[in-house]
């Protein structure tokens, strides 16, 4: 029940019941209104500055877990960074210091990720942490980037590497004719007397003595290019194309084993000792051409010799002696 009030009229010396209009009521309800609205809206800001809402500590809990697997990821990438630089110092001092290519260029290893503007568009959508997302983006690119150029590079030690294996094999490095104790060669490279005219003229190969029929090896992989039968000169004669520049000549054969045209492995049989064409007693004349030009064989028997079997061929080869043919 509401309280009735009064108040003291000095006109008629009564107390007078205070009549309350329907204005006073409206007045009072909308000032209780506004303070509990007041009030309200103050205890919402103390509360938001000295507590956090539940959506809030949702989303702080998630920024926090966004943050760890963003350094997670960074270690990560910066981990597979360190094993490609490992890759790439093995590559340039290694692989291709092996097989004789220079290295990959600095520059190309080293270059650019694009200008200034690569990620104006991450900036321009505002991202929240768009700085850490530009920073990620920006370490993945370059790795990307490293990634394609080793890459390419591996393409290429392969390359190198399978060339150099074919290059290798396509080197002469065996003797033609089987001979342990270097008892068989009979004349050196160089100035000697020729068989027939008895004046000193070049001998552009090797002579080995040996028995008719004894078995003659291909010195290299190769190609038959040759297989002559002359009355003269060398008589029956082999050549065979070993490929980068290499070419071997074997001559005064008694017959083949091969045809022209088929392709040989180093160590391959290919005729037999002979006695043909200009020669004075059986032996296989060879010889070893580098572009086109002929250079002493007695230094391509590097798979064969040791050492000290080495320096004694060396010692024969250089006796000035006759030759057996041409």
């Amino acid at each position: 029940m509401a309280r009735i009030k009064y108040y003291y009229d000095t006109v008629t010396c009564k107390y007078e019941r205070i009549k309350t209009t329907s204005g006073d009521i409206i007045l009072n309800t909308l000032g209780i209104l506004s303070l509990t609205l007041a009030m309200a809206v103050g205890l919402l800001l103390l509360g938001g500055n000295y507590f956090e809402s539940p959506r809030e500590l949702f989303l702080k809990n998630e920024v926090k877990e966004m943050e760890f697997y963003y350094q997670n990821m960074e270690a990560e990438l910066r981990k597979l960074e360190t094993q490609l630089a490992s890759m790439e110092y093995r590559d340039d001092n290694i692989y291709r210091a092996v097989l004789g290519a220079e290295p990959v260029d600095k520059g190309v290893r080293g270059g650019g990720i694009g200008g200034a503007d690569r990620f104006e568009d991450i900036r321009a959508k505002n991202i929240d942490h768009d700085e850490v997302i530009i920073k990620m983006e920006e370490l993945l690119t370059r790795l990307k980037r490293k990634v394609y150029i080793e890459s390419k590079s591996q393409d290429d030690v392969v390359a190198l590497a399978e060339n150099k294996e074919k290059l290798f094999a396509a080197i002469p490095a065996i003797q033609p004719v089987a001979n342990k104790e270097l008892i068989a060669l009979a004349s050196g490279y160089g100035l000697r007397i020729h068989p027939v005219y008895k004046v000193f003229k070049m001998h552009t190969g090797l002579d080995f003595a040996a028995t008719i029929g004894t078995p003659i090896h291909a010195t290299a992989d190769g190609v038959i290019d040759k297989a002559q039968v002359n009355f003269s000169g060398y008589g029956k004669m082999i050549e065979i194309d070993h490929g980068y520049g290499y070419r071997t000549r074997y001559a005064h054969m008694h017959g083949f084993a091969v045809r022209e045209g088929q392709k040989v492995k180093r160590g391959d049989l290919i005729g037999y000792v002979g006695d043909t064409g200009l020669s004075t007693a059986p032996h296989l004349h060879y010889e070893v051409f580098v572009n086109g030009v002929h250079v002493n064989p007695v230094h391509y028997f590097f798979n064969d010799l040791n050492p000290a079997e080495y320096e004694k061929i060396i010692e024969l080869a250089s006796i000035e002696n006759q030759s057996l043919g041409m």
